[in-house]
């Protein structure tokens, strides 16, 4: 019986052709995420049928699936500091300052609030158990010099999160967020990540468990920060498309950008005892500014790149507009909740300049899924001695002193 089977001239089967990077960008294209589901479907129209994952619910609840328009006015998370409670504050200060330590010895114990630490405390429990974000209003960003700011900003949130993650390979735990382009237009690597600019930072998650970002000044127009329900995201998926549940359960390849190796692979998406948890950030699967997506690694699928585009306009359309003002300290859970920020102006007079830490409260925490358990451990391993709280803006970089 003669093969179906065409042979070449060299009598060798013909190569197949290379797999191919979709059409897809760092910012989401709706007309090209709505011209990719439908010839999707169209090309499978039983996608819709796929069974969830094994142990995948049909859905969530708790406080923490919400949509944007159930908040109705920032009174519901915002918690406006009194006078007495900023005296606590500047009497912490000098008590830490008494103490001669080094900054990465700061905590609950040698930064003592006697009665503002019981509700910080409960924020914790808001952030874990309850809706998934709180904003500290206001420190008086102008009383204090940079290292006092440092000081005051690790200490309050060390009674929200008794650990602080690294945020680079340089032991760095404070990391700024702010428009470098121009300042640091040269850096070894490039800017590849929209934080250092004043783009559209599209939806994301950080890795470590809680997210802190403290405004020492906000743009002159735009930058709004906003924030959304996983859970919600997860919830409209399932029940529409679980097909996407289930390639976002599947391995990804992460793009390390000049990292050793050249890419990682793991899920974006995990379920552990009743969290829904969705842990990504988009650069990694399409390259952003001068770093981009690797030609030598294994490209997304076209599955993939519809749960991409997928996930961000579900976030987008549930989304919650929060108004950070010079001074507020803005906390939200990183496992629970997708953020982004809109694109600002910057003016000689307002230069939008946030302060960022990783925290994770070990009495409060959700259990980490086994495949992120390495990376949550690295992150939270540094030992007090080598943390380091940089004072003026620098980009984040790799051990290897390429930029993140």
């Amino acid at each position: 019986m003669l093969s179906t089977l065409t042979l070449t001239t060299t009598g060798h089967l013909p190569l197949q052709p290379a797999a191919k990077q979709p059409d897809i960008e760092y910012h989401p294209d709706y007309e090209k995420y709505l011209h990719r589901q439908v010839r999707r479907l169209a090309e499978n129209p039983d996608l819709p049928k796929t069974p969830l994952p094994p142990g995948f619910p049909g859905g969530v609840d708790g406080a923490i699936m919400w949509e944007g328009k159930d908040w109705q006015n920032e009174d519901q998370w915002v918690y406006r500091l009194s006078d007495s409670e900023l005296k606590e504050i500047d009497n912490a200060l000098v008590h830490f300052k008494n103490t001669k330590l080094e900054m990465g010895y700061i905590g609950r114990y040698n930064f003592p609030l006697p009665t503002l630490s019981t509700k910080l405390h409960e924020f914790a429990k808001e952030l874990y158990s309850g809706r998934g974000f709180f904003v500290l209003r206001t420190i008086p960003i102008d009383d204090y010099s940079r290292a006092d700011l440092a000081i005051i900003y690790a200490g309050i949130s060390s009674h929200v999160g008794s650990a602080r993650g690294k945020q680079d390979g340089t032991g760095a735990v404070l990391a700024h967020i702010k428009d470098l382009t121009v300042s640091h237009a040269n850096e070894k690597g490039g800017i590849g990540n929209s934080a250092y600019t004043t783009d559209k930072q599209v939806f994301h998650t950080d890795v470590g468990d809680l997210i802190a970002l403290m405004a020492l000044e906000v743009a002159e127009e735009g930058g709004i920060s906003r924030i959304s329900s996983g859970a919600k995201v997860y919830n409209e998926l399932a029940s529409t498309r679980p097909d996407l549940i289930q390639t976002l359960s599947e391995p990804w390849p992460l793009d390390s950008f000049g990292g050793d190796p050249g890419y990682t692979t793991r899920p974006v998406l995990y379920h552990e005892d009743g969290h829904v948890i969705i842990q990504y950030s988009r650069r990694h699967f399409t390259g952003y500014g001068q770093q981009k997506r690797s030609p030598h690694i294994p490209p997304i699928t076209e599955a993939q790149a519809e749960a991409l585009d997928a996930v961000h306009f579900l976030a987008e359309k549930y989304s919650l507009g929060l108004n950070f003002q010079k001074g507020d300290i803005q906390y939200i859970n990183s496992l629970g909740l997708l953020h982004a920020r809109d694109a600002f102006k910057d003016s000689e007079k307002h230069t939008r300049h946030l302060i960022r830490l990783w925290l994770r409260n070990d009495q409060l925490a959700w259990n980490t899924p086994k495949l992120l358990q390495p990376i949550w451990r690295r992150l939270y391993s540094l030992n007090p001695e080598d943390q380091r709280f940089p004072l003026e803006p620098e980009i984040r970089r790799k051990a290897s002193g390429m930029t993140k």
